[in-house]
């Protein structure tokens, strides 16, 4: 596969993820409310493992034949982004919990049960996000060489890892910078979660009804 290639992708995906949406808002969430970021980005690369395995396995291509099932797939996602929303705004108040009782000298579990939720829904945030659905789906495809040596199944997987290594890398900073400088200031901090939840909402409800509508 041609470095050139992998190149042209990196830059897109940079930029792909870069452009603020439910995955963001999921990591800033994180860093608001939980002792540590990381089961939640392990769970929005999860969703992007998932959806690799989805491109390598063909059912990318029979999603593009069937519009219909990729409209389901859609809305189901737009739905969810629209649920996460309104859960995420109406638990701001909350949002500094864990990092207010870790400064009171209390400690809360980085791992267990409570973290394998945060990693599931992470999974489902990224794995159901109509944006990334559709980056894996119609775009990461575009981007192989159909008649290079490397077969073709490889090369989706590559740029699926390269698309993980680039979200994995911004998503962690974006939920570390939202705990360091958030932390200290609980009314922004829920001002920030509130914003994150309307956003997801407003995504949600332009994806809806822009699929619904075409």
């Amino acid at each position: 596969m041609a470095v050139s290639s992998i190149a042209a992708f990196l830059g897109f995906s940079l930029f792909a993820v870069l452009v603020p949406g439910a995955d963001w808002a999921y990591a800033i969430t994180s860093g608001l409310r939980d002792r540590s970021v990381v089961p939640a980005v392990g769970g929005l690369m999860l969703g992007y493992v998932a959806l690799t395995l989805v491109v390598v396995g063909g059912v990318a291509a029979l999603l593009a034949q069937n519009p219909a099932v990729l409209t389901a797939v859609t809305v189901l996602g737009a739905l969810y982004l629209v649920w996460l929303g309104v859960t995420t705004f109406v638990g701001a108040k909350n949002a500094t919990g864990p990092l207010a009782a870790a400064q009171n000298g209390e400690t809360a579990p980085a791992s267990g049960p409570a973290a394998g939720r945060r990693v599931l829904k992470g999974a489902s945030v990224s794995g159901l996000n109509p944006k990334a659905v559709l980056l894996y789906v119609a775009l990461l495809p575009q981007f192989a060489d159909k008649g290079g040596s490397w077969p073709l199944a490889a090369q989706v997987g590559l740029l699926g890892l390269v698309h993980m290594a680039t979200s994995g890398v911004v998503y962690f900073g974006v939920g570390s910078l939202a705990r360091i400088v958030l932390s200290a200031r609980p009314v922004v901090a829920r001002l920030v979660t509130r914003a994150s939840g309307i956003a997801m909402i407003v995504l949600g409800a332009f994806l809806l009804v822009e699929r619904l509508t075409a």
